[in-house]
């Protein structure tokens, strides 16, 4: 769009912040509550898992999933997710956000309930219909990522816009919050109406029946909130920016956003036309891509990778962090249903003393402080916590010093939502053109997701004991050298982040150049 910016656009780049742009960070936001819970309530019950398919009461010590079914029930959904990022990602830059918005939120309600009613009883059987309703699970969250992040970003103002991105993106935390929450309900409820003893007082009657519906039941709860907001999802109009400038109807945007706003916005047809139809169509794999906009993509692609090795291998493995260091006690000592419970309720600590107050501090500060400083922060201390964490390991470990290490653990949550988790989800919907805004979000988004399985899989077998690994397990590097491994990931998401640009305050038109011409692309990069 070479030359100034379409005047539906600049009105919505002014409007002040009013009711409509609470319902679409709800109508988004209730998308990422759903993903959230989805993706991380699988943590919770994994254990339960174990114990109801693979335990031998002969052992002295309850089942665990063996290693490749773990690896699978965990990462399975982060690889639909990787898949629907870039499919729905592509996908929302070609039909339009609004377009395929519906179907990712259906896909996610029907296969989460799917999920938790995996067919038949015999462990392959149930492992596998499990595996394969959370693969297209995944995929459904993974198309909420582009298409929520682009959808925000195109119709907030420019002044506030981060903390609305950043306010849908933090739906995640009350999700997670969610997740842990129906889990303490749902076990207590259970335990309370079907008692048994611990697993070493008698290991049969430690496992009752009723433990296999505790399970199913937390998969499938978390569908509902979502489930609700999808009328006004399919109400919503398709943003300014996709109708005026991929779809070339100027006036249908104008019209659009003229009930959206309760305002007149006058265009003028003929200089509209002339500005879109002037405007660059460069493409993905073109050399002025490359030249534009190659190292933002570099940026928000290794930063968001290197993000979600420690971050997911931090959330989905907090039980087995927590089990050894000793703030869980051992399986053996537990019922079934108690370990659920216990579990859920580490789980909510975290959640509500690091991970939720992370979020919504990203909310309140994003367009104080910006972008980037926001995102070199929260790397720096994520290191740095790490590094207090594993360097006195043996230290943590102690009974008397327990609550410390969760302390700082929980600071590590903290610094990650206020910090690179969410500015990697934020920055990548604002500085890529707005035809290739939602593919190129799914791109940095699926790099996310890939940094996300290799941190599911790889902490797996990376944090086992070197003398004693879990049964199954090859014998890995520990939890000490572990934590040293992600500080560096960290460290590298730093040094990275050097290279992203600061979006604050800017439209998205100037922060993208969609208002420079070719002619002068050098003279606005110089």
């Amino acid at each position: 769009m070479a030359g100034g910016q379409l005047n539906v656009l600049a009105t919505l780049d002014q409007a002040k912040t009013q009711w409509y742009h609470f319902m679409a960070i709800v109508i988004a936001g209730m998308g990422f509550f759903t993903d959230a819970y989805d993706l991380f309530c699988i943590s919770l019950v994994t254990k339960l898992l174990g114990r109801i398919y693979y335990t031998d009461p002969t052992h002295k010590d309850p089942g665990n999933l063996p290693p490749n079914v773990t690896a699978a029930v965990t990462g399975v959904a982060l690889c639909g997710t990787l898949a629907g990022q870039l499919f729905f990602g592509w996908l929302g830059d070609k039909l339009g956000r609004k377009s395929v918005y519906g179907f990712t939120l259906v896909l996610m309600v029907v296969c989460s309930v799917a999920s938790g009613l995996s067919f038949g009883h015999e462990p392959n059987a149930v492992i596998a219909t499990l595996c394969f309703f959370r693969f297209w699970l995944g995929f459904g969250i993974g198309g909420d990522y582009p298409l929520s992040a682009t959808i925000m970003s195109e119709y907030a103002n420019k002044k506030t816009r981060g903390a609305f991105i950043a306010a849908v993106f933090a739906m995640q935390g009350f999700g997670i919050l969610f997740g842990t929450i129906v889990a303490l309900l749902v076990s207590a409820a259970f335990r309370n109406a079907f008692p048994a003893p611990p697993y070493y007082v008698d290991a049969k009657a430690s496992l009752v029946p009723e433990a296999d519906y505790v399970w199913r039941v937390i998969l499938m709860f978390g569908t509902i909130p979502a489930a609700l907001t999808y009328y006004w999802r399919m109400k919503m109009p398709e943003t300014a920016r996709y109708t005026a400038l991929i779809a070339r109807n100027t006036k249908q945007a104008a019209a659009d956003m003229a009930k959206v706003l309760n305002k007149e916005i006058d265009e003028d047809e003929e200089e509209a036309q002339r500005q879109v139809v002037g405007a660059d169509n460069f493409g993905l794999f073109s050399s002025q891509f490359v030249r534009r906009h190659g190292l933002h993509l570099l940026a928000t692609t290794s930063t968001w990778f290197l993000l979600d090795i420690a971050f997911y291998s931090q959330n989905l493995f907090q039980k087995d962090i927590f089990t050894k260091v000793g703030w869980i006690p051992q399986a053996r000592t537990m019922n079934a249903i108690e370990e659920v419970f216990r579990i859920a309720r580490a789980q909510a600590l975290i959640a509500l003393c690091g991970t939720i107050p992370g979020y919504w501090f990203t909310v309140a500060l994003i367009d104080v402080m910006g972008r980037f400083w926001i995102q070199i922060m929260g790397f720096l201390m994520m290191t740095v916590g790490m590094i207090a964490l594993a360097v006195p390991y043996d230290h943590w470990i102690q009974p008397a010093h327990h609550t410390g290490f969760v302390v700082l653990y929980g600071l590590t949550f903290f610094f990650a939502n206020f910090g690179p988790n969410s500015t990697t989800f934020i920055v990548p919907a604002e500085i890529f053109p707005a035809r290739l805004r939602s593919t190129c979000h799914g791109i940095s988004a699926a790099a996310g997701k890939a940094g996300a399985i290799i941190g599911a899989f790889g902490f797996l077998y990376a944090a086992q004991d070197p003398k004693k690994p879990d049964a199954g397990y090859t014998p890995g590097i520990g939890i000490r050298n572990t934590l040293f491994v992600l500080a560096g990931t960290n460290f590298l998401g730093m040094l990275m982040s050097l290279f992203v640009p600061e979006s604050k305050g800017k439209s998205l038109e100037e922060v993208s150049k969609e208002n420079v011409g070719d002619d002068n692309d050098a003279a606005a990069y110089a």
